[in-house]
């Protein structure tokens, strides 16, 4: 093999090792939003325009309001919307506090997956009236976490 050829090999290797070194180790020490940003609602509904919906689009903004909740609520200490981190609050940074925070990622896509897999098949025998009102209860608590974390900021 000629000499450039090997200098080139090694110094491309060399080039993407140092580069993949580099991404993991800013990742490591990137915090992580306590609330993703999924969690916010787009739109919130009125009865009239619920009551237009079938039950099919109904199952679907239930189940979401659901999910927005459970992502939400165990942080209402610290924030009611997404984008802080764990070093927001002075919490560290620590191996420690990153696992428990995966830990509870984790726990969370575990509960969310197992209720909308009973959501879905359950709530279509739901009284269509009833989901009506389980999205405006749902959708009026996170308006109520909105407000309540213009309290505390």
């Amino acid at each position: 093999m000629n000499p450039k050829t090997r200098l080139m090999k090694n110094f491309i290797f060399y080039f993407f090792l140092c580069f993949v070194a580099t991404v993991f180790a800013q990742k490591k020490n990137v915090s992580q939003s306590i609330i993703s940003d999924d969690v916010s609602i787009k739109k919130y509904d009125n009865k009239s325009e619920l009551n237009r919906m079938d039950k099919g689009e109904l199952l679907i903004l239930y189940i979401e309001r659901i999910e927005s909740l459970v992502k939400t609520l165990p942080y209402i200490a610290f924030t009611t919307k997404p984008g802080k981190t764990l070093s927001s609050f002075g919490i560290p940074n620590s191996k420690s506090n990153i696992k428990a925070m995966k830990e509870k990622e984790h726990a969370t896509f575990d509960f969310i997956e197992i209720t909308s897999g009973f959501q879905k098949k359950m709530l279509p025998y739901a009284d269509k009236n009833n989901l009506i009102s389980g999205i405006l209860f749902y959708e009026e608590t996170m308006r109520l976490l909105h407000e309540y974390n213009e309290i505390i900021e």
